[in-house]
């Protein structure tokens, strides 16, 4: 499943830093962190994207704390 969600990041180091961490993440088939568009696309299995995508945002979090993604 891919689904794409507006997102907050200051700078796009910190979006490079945040998609890598994340595409590093088990079930993580693709992401990506856009800082001019504000977009994060992730990309994971059907049964499990709900999971994945809050361990994501924590990921993100845990790198640039100003990272935030609207559901």
């Amino acid at each position: 499943m891919k689904k794409k969600f507006k997102c907050e990041i200051d700078c796009a180091n910190c979006a490079a830093k945040v998609e890598d961490a994340i595409k590093k993440l088990d079930g993580v088939e693709d992401a990506k962190v856009n800082f001019l568009a504000q977009k994060f696309t992730l990309v994971a299995a059907d049964d499990k994207f709900d999971e994945i995508l809050t361990t994501a945002i924590k990921t993100g979090k845990k790198i640039e704390s100003e990272f935030e993604v609207e559901l």
